[in-house]
């Protein structure tokens, strides 16, 4: 199986688009499976359901984060590097759907009504989430992420 299947097979069993992200990458980045679960869990949905950052993007800044990011003692080199990733993961995500922002991804759908989440159900607009899950394991492999 390879990462994207992992990781829309997760979201599949009802884990979010950011812990489904990062948890492809677990066994890599020798993350325990259950700690990138839980590390994600508040970033679904835009950030708990707040439809900001569309989780699969947050998901896959948090790959970034634990590959490149600046640990204590590190100079600022780290930091830059880890900011310039996110950036060209961001322009690719945007380039290919317009936003990385949750709400307008799914055309205004609000998931904090019920409403919106029977609009998001009846429209099955989890297709589109499926994809942008499979979408940022994509990036990250075509910009060079490179957990090994």
């Amino acid at each position: 199986m390879n990462r994207i299947e992992k990781a829309v097979g997760k979201f599949k069993e009802g884990f979010n688009c950011a812990q489904s992200v990062l948890y492809s990458y677990a066994d890599e980045l020798g993350l325990p499976d259950d700690l990138a679960l839980k590390i994600a869990t508040g970033f679904g949905g835009g950030m708990g359901r707040t439809q900001e950052v569309c989780g699969a993007v947050t998901g896959a800044l948090m790959v970034i984060g634990l590959i490149y990011g600046r640990e204590s003692g590190e100079g600022k080199e780290k930091q830059e590097i880890t900011y310039s990733k996110v950036q060209l993961f961001q322009y690719s995500f945007i380039d290919q759907f317009g936003t990385v922002n949750c709400k307008s991804l799914l055309d205004g759908c609000c998931l904090l009504d019920p409403d919106g989440q029977k609009a998001f159900k009846d429209n099955n607009l989890i297709e589109r989430c499926y994809e942008y899950v499979r979408a940022s394991c994509r990036i990250l492999d075509q910009i060079g992420i490179n957990p090994e």
